[in-house]
């Protein structure tokens, strides 16, 4: 902080009129904040932690606080530590001291001259606080569990013990220490990033302590705090925290002492990034916070609710949910004609009614309808198309088109996809069961290449070739032959420049896991080997662990596994469809390579689902919204897929993406015409 805004606030503090000094106090904060802005580059820099980056659109980094909860007691480090790594934690912290360096020598000699709070910790810290040997024994313990470890030095002589016994990745600054500068300027030194805690602290040091972090380049976040073990919620005073986050630009946090656990789960709906808790074995034991601390179920507890709560926070962009979705389809309605209207009719209101399902133009276009003339012979109750408004469907707005590129449809839709600028390379049409039974018009020709994605479901039972269900087997197998028989109908209708494709997820659905992988590949190998296909080819479609059928969650036990895709492709000759989605979601739940798994698969692939994906089931989401490293991806499909991809077709998948007039449909496809291998050959 400047000199001059040093003494504007001495000279306040001086003012007997307490609202007088309130009013100028303010308007002063507010120039030293405006004096930090101008001095940050008015963004909250992120914090690399190891592995992990936090910044305002990370998950939420949590620090089990161990401290002094070890009681001196290697053995009970160890276990909170093994306790909190369970709990769902990112790190564990402990505190150190050199007693020597921290407090002076006659108040360590005879803390019974001074305040009576030192009767009680003074004897306390001696008796906990570990050698090295003992850290070195705690850091190969959270080392082997694999949980960073750090620690809150009180002291100089403290931070070259941890750097030299843990190197850790960072460094806490306890509220107590949050105007030590001669501790600030060693930590400095390290290059590590901060994280500082702001109780006890007025907000003059605050702004101070910025104002030296900021002129130093430090990497830092500050933590909200009320140091009182353990604090009641009438002094937690939490919305302070968006002051913080507001006045100085920086990463904010939570460091909490109360009993229980709201307050933390708020600070999160308040934007904490960072969330330090104590954790505890035993909140009766002697110490100066196991009252203040979380037992291990409480901890556990706590991190579920965070992540909860992150979920359901989501982002500051207003996006369309997929159970939303389903019910704008539903709910929402469209327009529709009232009656039949002749071509070369002028539309008038009377003509116009609003009807449900919501795939049509939206009511709200109705005066954009009204007054022009009809193109076509308009039956009752028909939806109104995009064509009916003179409306040419531009798909790419800002991007060249990409190669091979591709929609999923129904058959019912060709006429309203013809209209695209520019027309799709190809069709994939995803079939149901009217599909299968589809009549093309007489003669119809169609500019598209075209993919089938065969059914999953006949009416109310799934498609499952490699089930152990005869009579279930048999009629996958007969529904298989029923949609190669209407890819070969269809083939007459389209400009095809190969045999014509076929997605096929093979199966092994259940309601448990308790299933044989071997018999599961007997039964597909041998159902597919049933299925004429001289004149189509076949893609198996690698699958996820789980997926939600009739409203339930089922185990899908087979073709996610990339050694048995890769076998069951060679045995039988074939391609595959490789879904980018769906390699997430099963690699992430059975905890292997993702890159691995795209780079073994990428020879056997023919075609591509393309969406994002996170976690073990969220699938199908926008791209650039999950966590698919894309990139990555198509830097390595471009290397081995065969020929170099200059024969793969691909669609993108995202999840009911021709709602809303294929609105996220043509959102990926403008972020797809970006990349190298779909965009540029």
């Amino acid at each position: 902080m400047s000199t001059p805004l040093r003494k504007g606030f001495k000279k306040i503090s001086s003012l007997k009129d307490k609202k007088v000094r309130k009013n100028l106090s303010v308007k002063l904060r507010a120039k030293a904040h405006s004096t930090l802005r101008a001095i940050r580059d008015g963004t909250s820099r992120p914090l690399v932690i190891g592995d992990k980056i936090i910044s305002k659109d990370s998950p939420v980094f949590i620090i089990a606080e161990i401290g002094v909860n070890h009681d001196g007691k290697v053995e009970i480090a160890k276990r909170l530590i093994s306790e909190a790594k369970k709990a769902g934690a990112d790190a564990v912290k402990f505190q150190k001291r050199h007693l020597t360096a921290t407090y002076q020598k006659k108040l360590l000699d005879n803390p019974e001259q001074f305040d009576q709070a030192f009767h009680y910790l003074i004897p306390l810290l001696k008796e906990f606080e570990f050698n090295e040997e003992e850290y070195v024994a705690i850091k190969a313990h959270a080392d082997n569990v694999g949980i960073l470890i750090f620690a809150t030095p009180f002291d100089e002589p403290s931070v070259d013990f941890i750097e030299s016994i843990i190197n850790p990745p960072l460094y806490k600054v306890a509220s107590a220490d949050l105007t030590n500068l001669p501790l600030l300027e060693k930590l400095l030194a390290t290059k590590k990033p901060l994280i500082l805690s702001t109780g006890m602290s007025t907000i003059e040091e605050i702004v101070e302590t910025v104002g030296f972090l900021d002129k130093n380049k430090a990497n830092y976040a500050l933590l909200h705090c009320q140091s009182t073990y353990p604090a009641g919620n009438d002094t937690i005073n939490l919305s302070f925290m968006k002051s913080l986050k507001d006045d100085f630009g920086a990463i904010v946090g939570y460091s909490g002492h109360e009993r229980g656990i709201e307050p933390t789960l708020a600070a999160v709906g308040l934007g904490a990034k960072i969330v330090e808790r104590h954790i505890t074995h035993d909140k009766t034991a002697l110490g100066p916070d196991h009252t203040a601390s979380l037992n291990p179920d409480e901890f556990a507890e706590m991190v579920t609710k965070i992540r909860s709560i992150e979920e359901a926070l989501g982002t500051s962009t207003r996006r369309i949910s997929r159970g939303e979705a389903m019910s704008r389809l539903t709910l929402r309605k469209s327009l529709v004609a009232n009656r039949e209207i002749e071509k070369n009719e002028i539309f008038t209101r009377e003509m116009i009614a609003s009807k449900s399902p919501g795939n049509g133009i939206s009511p709200f276009r109705l005066y954009d309808l009204i007054g022009r003339k009809a193109a076509r012979l308009i039956s009752k109750d028909e939806l109104f198309t995009e064509e009916d408004l003179g409306f040419i469907k531009r798909i790419f707005e800002n991007s060249a088109p990409p190669s091979n590129w591709g929609l999923k449809a129904r058959f019912i839709e060709i006429p309203t996809l013809s209209l695209f600028k520019p027309e799709p390379k190809f069709l994939e049409f995803h079939l149901n069961d009217k599909d299968l039974e589809f009549s093309f018009p007489a003669g119809a020709k169609y500019p598209f290449d075209f993919v089938v994605h065969a059914p999953e479901y006949q009416g109310k039972t799934h498609i499952d070739l490699a089930s152990d269900d005869d009579a279930l087997l048999e009629n996958s197998i007969r529904v298989m032959k029923k949609t190669i028989n209407k890819t070969r109908d269809a083939s007459k209708h389209f400009n095809l420049r190969s045999k014509p494709k076929i997605v096929i997820h093979v199966g092994g659905m259940s309601l448990s896991t308790n299933v044989n992988p071997e018999k599961l590949f007997d039964r597909a190998i041998t159902a597919f080997k049933r299925l004429d296909a001289t004149d189509v080819e076949l893609l198996p479609e690698n699958l996820p662990a789980f997926g939600w059928f009739f409203s339930g969650l089922w185990y899908i036990n087979f073709f996610g596994n990339k050694e048995e895709i890769v076998r069951f492709c060679e045995e039988l000759n074939l391609k595959m469809c490789l879904d980018l989605s769906h390699a997430w979601l099963y690699t992430q739940h059975a905890k292997v390579d993702y890159i691995d798994y795209i780079k073994t698969l990428a020879p056997y692939t023919a075609h591509l689902h393309i969406a994002d994906g996170r976690g073990t089931q969220k699938e199908g989401l926008q791209i650039g919204e999950g966590d698919v490293p894309f990139d990555e991806v198509f830097e390595l499909l471009e290397k081995y897929l065969p020929d170099r991809g200059k024969e793969t077709s691909w669609v993108p998948e995202i999840w009911q993406g021709h709602m809303n007039d294929y609105h996220e449909f043509k959102i990926a496809l403008e972020k797809l015409a970006n990349y190298p291998l779909i965009g540029k050959k």
